[in-house]
């Protein structure tokens, strides 16, 4: 694990100073999207040398084999990231405690905000996956079993995103809840691509459906947004849906039915 970090670290560094030697764009979505691309080429090459110079593991030792390249897990994992946070915020919505802004003069269409809201976070979501629930979680696995590596890497999730606009001891405990949600899409459907596809779907339905805060930090909006209208603990404040009651309600729900699936599963199996 030290080595897999270490390589990170180093290539991170010989990238983004590569990046920055190179010149950025001018558009602040086109550069969130390369810094992001870029991200995702340093993940990538860590898992590679790790993978076959290392460990000699195939890729399926993290989830991201072609096998694990499952129709019903990707849908499993787009259904959850959806539903577990938009329901919830329906909920807060038909309650008032979250409220819609429209008449606004957006810079964008929609449409354009929806296709460049799925531009930058296809590479954010599987970028943060590999370092959160990749590798790392693997091979935490392998040392202390599935329930440490969960703990492990969903505390270091919420640490990673303290620096984040208006992060508190809620919003980053919540955030330590959403690994665990992810990790447990991950277990339950052995493909990393399935957490993938959830982080993204939760992501993209709070900045490109609600117009809302993502961890904080605000994203470009059409004519509408939603915004907080009730008691921070419920609805997340200016850190967003995500960082509320009712959000991390929606990820427990989510759980349970990854449980009560997974379940159904063994039992189906022993009965064959």
């Amino acid at each position: 694990m030290l080595l897999f970090c270490s390589l990170t670290a180093v290539f991170y560094r010989i990238v983004f100073t590569t990046f920055l030697f190179i010149g950025r764009p001018e558009s602040y979505a086109l550069l969130q999207i390369e810094q992001y691309l870029l991200f995702l080429v340093v993940m990538w090459a860590s898992h590679f040398i790790m993978l076959r110079f290392v460990d000699h593991k195939p890729w399926s030792y993290v989830g991201l084999g072609r096998e694990q390249l499952d129709g019903r897990a990707i849908a499993i994992g787009l259904a959850l990231g959806f539903l577990c946070i938009l329901v919830p915020s329906g909920g807060l919505l038909l309650a008032h405690d979250l409220t819609i802004v429209t008449g606004l003069q957006g810079q964008h269409s929609w449409l354009a905000i929806a296709i460049g809201g799925a531009a930058i976070f296809l590479p954010q979501s599987l970028g943060e996956e590999m370092l959160a629930r990749g590798y790392l979680f693997a091979a935490l696995r392998d040392g202390i079993g599935w329930v440490g590596a969960l703990a492990a890497t969903s505390i270091g999730f919420g640490l990673l995103h303290m620096a984040n606009p208006g992060a508190n001891a809620q919003s980053v405990s919540i955030v330590i809840l959403a690994g665990v949600f992810l990790g447990a899409i991950l277990i339950a459907t052995r493909s990393l691509y399935a957490a993938w596809m959830a982080h993204f779907a939760w992501n993209w339905a709070m900045a490109d459906l609600l117009h809302s805060a993502v961890s904080g930090v605000r994203f470009p909006y059409s004519t509408y947004r939603v915004d907080d209208a009730g008691p921070v603990w419920l609805t997340g404040g200016s850190w967003g849906p995500e960082g509320g009651a009712a959000a991390a309600a929606g990820m427990l729900a989510g759980i349970a039915v990854l449980v009560a699936w997974r379940r159904n599963l063994s039992r189906t199996a022993k009965a064959a």
